[in-house]
């Protein structure tokens, strides 16, 4: 199986919460929506976790401390810091000495409270039994104006990932969406890492870019399209703050 580590990302201020505090401290149900994420991995395996911090990192730091000494938090846990706010590929190379290149390495985001330990089992199941590179947590949407889209090819198979802005009119019209949760052969990202620039409109580093980079170097790529949509739900406003507090009252 391999062994299986967990990333969080945690550095966003979250500007449309129209709040200080950050993001991922946010309650749902009276707890941080980071840590549901943690839990989530350590659900599906993940055997110690690494959160990136940026944004006031000192109280996520704390907050998070408080939550392992309560024993919501089980797995060993390392904080990394993101000084300046460069892109997700950035966030990911601030914690390059604990990706390292040995077994897998889970990446998820820590404004996303609703995605279970069950889903993302299944995710690192088909990871490991499919021998990819990456496999993505993908989902099918109604509407998936916003989302990057998974293209595949005429077989089924990952082909690539397009932003919303770079779409054609075809590929516009593609439902299934990238959720922005990954599993990655550690060794595969940390090479690709190192290879990715932010020679784009942005000036940021995408971590998507290391995808490409990876099916490139002739590994393979899967997309593992989610159950249930509600999983996936990120939260950057107040209305999907009670959104995710309605579905996950209703859960338990």
């Amino acid at each position: 199986m391999g062994k299986l580590k967990s990333l969080i990302l945690a550095a966003g201020k979250g500007t449309r919460m129209a709040s200080d505090l950050p993001k991922v401290l946010h309650n749902v149900c009276n707890k941080p929506m980071v840590v549901y994420a943690m839990s989530a991995a350590a659900d599906a395996g993940a055997a110690e976790c690494c959160v990136i911090i940026g944004y006031k990192g000192s109280l996520v730091q704390r907050e998070i401390e408080t939550y392992i000494k309560m024993g919501e938090v089980k797995e060993p846990v390392t904080f990394v810091e993101q000084k300046e706010q460069l892109g997700t590929g950035h966030a990911v190379k601030c914690a390059a000495d604990f990706i390292g290149n040995d077994g897998n390495i889970m990446i998820l985001c820590g404004d996303t409270p609703l995605i279970t330990g069950a889903t993302l089992k299944k995710l690192f199941d088909t990871h490991t039994k499919q021998g990819n590179g990456v496999t993505v947590l993908s989902a099918i949407l109604p509407d998936a104006t916003g989302y990057g889209r998974i293209i595949r090819d005429e077989n089924g198979d990952f082909l690539k990932i397009v932003e919303q802005k770079d779409c054609t009119e075809e590929e516009a019209a593609v439902k299934e969406i990238n959720s922005g949760m990954y599993i990655f052969n550690s060794e595969a990202l940390s090479v690709s890492l190192g290879r990715i620039t932010n020679n784009n409109a942005q000036g940021e580093y995408y971590l998507t870019d290391t995808i490409q980079l990876i099916k490139e170097a002739g590994m393979k790529v899967g997309a593992v399209p989610v159950d249930n949509n509600d999983e996936i739900l990120g939260v950057n406003t107040r209305t999907q703050l009670d959104t995710a507090e309605k579905i996950m009252t209703a859960r338990k």
